[in-house]
Formats: structure tokens, C-alpha cells, sequence
């Protein structure tokens, strides 16, 4: 049985905001690089690079904190499709997260985007996760 690349992302993320390091290693994949690449775009993230270890190559990223009057501004993550259960969505159906404030990173015939990109280029896909 594969290993679920989506959610060792988000929950690699979810682990480093809540504790104090800010830091996370992911194993590189296209698919990994794609949703780093997206979230360093929009925001979430703040730097990546690319580490090797013998043969196997990780992203290294740093998170952004965001921080608010009573504290810090926690990102929040919800892995939507899974493989048990994949959920599908043409470009008119697409859910706007919190007003169009969260992002939705979908995954397409062309390549894994945002809501927004999909929106524009009016095409739908397979729903991976919501950010905000």
C-alpha cells in the first residue's frame, strides 16, 4: 500500500505550526512540489529549498507566522479527496473558502492549482485540500 503524499504534507505543516519550529521536510515529488509551490506563491510559506541525502531529494520549507492581537495566526488545513474517497468538481462548483479568503489547491489535467487559476482557465478537477 502507497503512502499519501497529501496528507504527509498537511500534516507535516500542521505539526510544525503548532510547535516552536517552524520547519518542515518533505520528500520531493512532483506532486509535493507542486503544493509547495503553491503555497510559497500564496503565502503559507516563506522559503524552500532542495536537499539531498544519499539518492532521495526533500524540500526543506520554513513556515510564516502571521501573528494577531491574541497571538499567532494558526493555518488551517483540511485534506478534502483521499483515495478511499475522491472528490470531483467542474470549475462552477467550486467551493469559495471563507469568501475567497482560504484557498482550495485542486488537482487538473493541467497540472495542480489553485481555485482561482482553475476558475480563469474554466476547468475542474479533483479537490485535495483547503487552506486558510
Amino acid at each position: 500500500m502507497g503512502r499519501d503524499a497529501i496528507a504527509d504534507i498537511i500534516t507535516s505543516i500542521r505539526n510544525a505550526d503548532m510547535g516552536k519550529n517552524g520547519t518542515i521536510r518533505i520528500i520531493s515529488t512532483n506532486i509535493t512540489e507542486n503544493i509547495v509551490k503553491i503555497l510559497l506563491r500564496e503565502g503559507f510559506i516563506e522559503n524552500v529549498r532542495k536537499h539531498q541525502e544519499k539518492h532521495k531529494y526533500f524540500l526543506v520549507s520554513t513556515l510564516r507566522h502571521r501573528r494577531t492581537r491574541k497571538g499567532i495566526y494558526r493555518t488551517i488545513l483540511k485534506r478534502i479527496s483521499r483515495p478511499g474517497l475522491r472528490i470531483y468538481s467542474n470549475y462552477q462548483q467550486i467551493p469559495k473558502i471563507l469568501g475567497g479568503m482560504g484557498i482550495v489547491i485542486l488537482s487538473t489535467s493541467r497540472g495542480i492549482m489553485t481555485d482561482r487559476e482553475a476558475r480563469l482557465e474554466r476547468i475542474g478537477g479533483e479537490i485535495l485540500c483547503y487552506i486558510w
